[in-house]
């Protein structure tokens, strides 16, 4: 198949000023931010209080707890790829994004309220039968909402700097949400409310919040209809040409090494305040402990935003690593008594977590529009799905494996700990998450995008929209619009349902072969995912104790392999149509060039 003529393109032009469609007005940020403020409330009891309130006093065995946790978090990561996928296709006169919210948001509410309002006649079995059911919907329903939600931010606003406004009073919202709900549970115990009655106050409370912002964000936040009536693209192919765009695979690499810096502390933040700290009043200071990080989070949200205007945000976002790394390393010198040291280096490291929150974000709308240029598509929820699932897969371990370590190194529930329990909670608080986010560090450098590349990345988009061709700004290569290319965009997008090294077997033994390529592949992930839970059943003896992390990590990998196994099943439609396309070699070994 020939190649389209392209024309020649016009040297890049200056950084266009801000157009007035673009700017982000203060009603808009803030209709779009509030909900923030209930998800990240609900997700405070969920993390920290929700194990604790089911075992001490639902009394629901540790082991049904454990194992219900890691089912519940691996099938929340497994439902956002095809959530993103649906909302990214999803053709209504409200838009692509707005229906999901309006129905998500009140049955995750509701799934909430009731993970949090057992019935107190339910016996041993119904209340972990209760939790089970109403923690994996919680964490559905919370996909169904919260990943078109974020999917929405990127198409509010094009702009570079106004993103990062954007995106930090969304941030500052959740940050808001995470200091209250930490909050409220002491300040209702001073009052001498009962566990029951605090989390039942809680649950409805921030249940009707929920539902309330949302709605409001979906009665008054328009989407754009340019970008809703777009032709949507497959879900293979779609995963595919996401993992080969090298500023999303570099993102991806320091999402995923940076969420164990996430994941560890959060679980060893009690332990290390109990064991290496040792303040007189324990709960006490691990609320001042908690409240010191998220607040020097929230308060220098407004300098990061200044910073990442004055500086980029890829500078801006580099910077951040800094407080992270050095606040985290120097709690490994901390010791009984360094209650003050301490809170300096929470509230150090607290300003680096605030800026990568809405930093992250604000830089991943800048990949979306460089996958636009490339494909002539808009996916934001698909990306954002895949930011989202790896990390949470990642997480999971990275709270299991530190309490297994401290299993076989002797430690005993509230008692004194021996000198190796004790070097291991301080390293694995300090040092792990320092040097995680170190490697972090190191994949991010390589990130391109930077204000005046993506000045010339939207450039590049409207010259495609012309018909005309565009440069790359990255790699300095010419780019034809979608529709002119060498391969036509409904073949390349049918082609990639095959892996490169598919497709080369399928020139060399012709297209017959595909079918069974596909089958194998399929078959060797369910083999991994049945192998994983024959090591849960094998290993779970009793559901009276913590599983350990071998279980748990056993989860994780069926988990994770059976969405490879449905990834391939997805394929077979192509394999079997393949021979019937008779593609010419030449566009195959074209297609494969261009990839």
């Amino acid at each position: 198949m020939a190649a389209a003529p392209l024309s020649a393109p016009e040297p890049p032009a200056a950084p266009a000023r801000l157009r007035h469609d673009e700017r982000v007005g203060l009603g808009l940020a803030l209709a779009y931010g509030l909900p923030n403020i209930a998800g990240a409330a609900m997700l405070v009891p969920i993390l920290i209080h929700m194990p604790k309130f089911y075992a001490d006093v639902v009394l629901v065995p540790l082991g049904y707890l454990a194992i219900a946790i890691a089912v519940a978090r691996a099938l929340d990561a497994l439902s956002d790829p095809f959530v993103g996928w649906l909302s990214d296709r999803t053709h209504t006169r409200w838009g692509r994004r707005r229906p999901y919210m309006a129905l998500g948001a009140p049955l995750c509410a509701l799934a909430f309220w009731a993970l949090f309002t057992p019935p107190e006649a339910l016996s041993t079995r119904e209340a972990a039968l209760w939790f089970g059911v109403t923690f994996v919907l919680y964490f559905v329903f919370h996909t169904v909402y919260a990943l078109p939600h974020y999917a929405l931010g990127p198409e509010l606003t094009l702009d570079y700097h106004e993103r990062s406004r954007l995106f930090g009073v969304r941030e500052g919202f959740a940050i808001l949400g995470t200091i209250v709900a930490a909050v409220a549970p002491g300040v209702m115990a001073s009052y001498a409310l009962g566990p029951r009655e605090i989390f039942a106050s809680m649950g409805w409370f921030t249940a009707v919040v929920l539902v309330l912002t949302y709605w409001v964000l979906v009665a008054t936040v328009r989407e754009r209809p340019d970008f809703s009536s777009r032709e949507s693209n497959p879900f293979v192919p779609g995963v595919r040409r996401a993992l080969r765009n090298p500023q999303f695979r570099i993102l991806l690499q320091s999402y995923v090494v940076g969420s164990v810096a996430g994941a560890i502390p959060g679980t060893l933040m009690p332990f290390f305040n109990s064991y290496v700290i040792r303040p007189a009043n324990e709960e006490r200071w691990l609320a001042i402990f908690l409240g010191t990080y998220f607040i020097a989070g929230f308060l220098t949200l407004p300098l990061w935003v200044k910073l990442a205007r004055h500086i980029g945000k890829r500078s801006a976002w580099l910077a951040s690593f800094a407080l992270g790394i050095t606040g985290g390393a120097g709690m490994f010198w901390l010791g009984e008594g360094d209650t003050v040291p301490l809170m300096l280096l929470l509230a150090w490291a607290g300003a680096g977590f605030g800026a990568g929150l809405f930093l992250a974000p604000a830089i991943q709308a800048d990949v979306i529009d460089y996958d636009e240029l490339h494909t002539g598509k808009r996916r934001e929820a698909q990306y954002s799905a895949f930011w989202g699932m790896l990390p949470k897969f990642v997480a999971i371990p990275s709270a299991a494996i530190p309490i297994a370590i401290l299993g076989t190194l002797g430690y005993v529930p509230n008692t004194t700990q021996n000198p190796q329990v004790v070097l291991a909670i301080r390293a694995i608080f300090a040092l792990t998450p320092a040097l995680c986010s170190t490697l972090a560090y190191l994949f991010a450098r390589r990130f391109a995008i930077d204000a005046e590349a993506h000045g010339q990345i939207l450039q590049g988009i409207e010259r495609h929209r012309e018909g005309k061709s565009a440069i790359d700004p990255l790699t300095g290569k010419l780019l034809a619009p979608p529709n002119q290319r060498a391969v036509d965009e409904r073949t390349g997008w049918f082609l990639d349902h095959f892996s490169p090294g598919e497709l080369r077997r399928i020139l060399r033994r012709g297209a017959s072969g595909a079918v069974g390529d596909v089958w194998r592949a399929a078959a060797a992930a369910l083999a991994v995912c049945v192998g994983c839970i024959l090591i849960v059943t094998t290993q779970v003896k009793s559901f009276e104790a913590d599983p350990g992390a071998l279980p748990v990590l056993a989860i994780v990998g069926a988990g994770f392999s059976f969405a490879v196994f449905v990834f391939h099943l997805l394929r077979l439609n192509a394999a079997r149509d393949l021979p019937r396309h008779k593609i010419p070699p030449e566009v195959v070994r074209a297609h494969l060039d261009a990839s």
